[in-house]
């Protein structure tokens, strides 16, 4: 009898400070909020120099990320001339990529769209969503993919599946700025069956939902399939998706046209047709065609410092040692 009320002490106090740390996490997370806001308000034209001056010292100091992203060059890229420049300018494109985020982050959704200066494939994504059986908006790392959710939610309600950072505070943040305006954005952590069933369930139920496609899944949750001529394990959650709902599958990414005006064009594209194929190798084979065509039109705007390689077949990781 005496184990019960040291459990029931044990319980409380755990409880007590779960919750202490929770209003800890959410207290840094407005500290970052704050801090990033500050950062947004400079102007754009002096946040663009700084990140040429932060992109330059990347690369001149030979840094993890700047290996990282010659290795990706090089894998998919081979033939390209002057991969060390080519690196310089993805890094400098990259750190101004996560300003302009902070900025559209900050800042109400309606002056963010004004960047928004064309919208290519509109009628496409409002016949899909007319249709009724539920849309799949696959969303590649290339623009500025928080400005195309802010896009998306001003159409329609949409669920968006993430993988949630390993610091509670760090993802209180990312519920802070991803709550949009008219509170559209529902965010589906990418935790198991739970997250696919919720998928699922919104698809069936004729919704939107939104996934980015090309993050190296686990091994055992993905397939590989060429993505420029190079094995990658490729997720098949899109693929199950769509061949269970028969849902649309669009492609969409927000294309930044103008560096100094800071303004971007939308653009949504009926993914390669294969992506519906039962079989799965298929599938995904496909998938990652449809993201390569998007980014092979500007790859500097594509995420090139992310390590979408690193499992192979055999451990043979290319980035190990070198960009580690």
């Amino acid at each position: 009898m005496v184990y019960l009320p040291v459990g029931v002490t044990f319980v409380t106090v755990w409880n007590t400070s779960r919750k202490e740390s929770r209003q800890v996490d959410k207290f840094l997370a407005r500290i970052a909020y704050v801090f990033a806001a500050a950062v947004a308000r400079t102007p754009w034209s002096l946040q663009r120099g700084v990140a040429n001056l932060i992109g330059d010292f990347l690369q001149a100091r030979n840094t993890k990320i700047a290996r990282s992203t010659m290795r990706n060059l090089e894998l998919a890229y081979p033939q390209m001339p002057d991969k060390d420049e080519n690196a310089r300018r993805i890094l400098q494109t990259t750190v101004m990529q996560g300003l302009e985020t902070l900025k559209f982050w900050t800042t109400p959704t309606q002056r963010n769209l004004r960047r928004i200066k064309r919208v290519n494939g509109e009628q496409l994504f409002d016949d899909a969503i007319a249709a009724g059986k539920g849309v799949i908006v696959t969303a590649p790392h290339y623009g500025n993919w928080e400005l195309l959710n802010q896009w998306l939610a001003e159409k329609t309600e949409i669920a968006v599946l993430y993988a949630p950072p390993d610091a509670k505070a760090a993802e209180e943040f990312l519920n802070i700025v991803r709550d949009n305006d008219n509170h559209r954005v529902t965010q589906v952590r990418a935790d198991g069956a739970s997250g696919v069933r919720t998928l699922l369930k919104i698809l069936k139920q004729g919704g939107v939902i939104g996934i980015l496609p090309d993050q190296q899944p686990k091994v055992g949750d993905g397939e590989y399939a060429p993505f420029f001529d190079y094995p990658a394990l490729t997720m098949t959650l899109l693929s199950k998706l769509a061949q269970k709902t028969k849902a649309p599958v669009i492609m969409a990414y927000c294309e930044r046209v103008d560096d100094k005006d800071l303004q971007f064009e939308v653009h949504l594209e009926a993914a390669d047709l294969e992506i519906y194929d039962d079989d799965l190798n298929e599938s995904v084979a496909a998938l990652n065609r449809s993201v390569e065509k998007i980014a092979r039109r500007d790859f500097l705007q594509y995420q090139w410092t992310y390590k979408r390689f690193t499992k192979q077949v055999g451990d043979k990781n290319p980035y190990y040692p070198d960009c580690y």
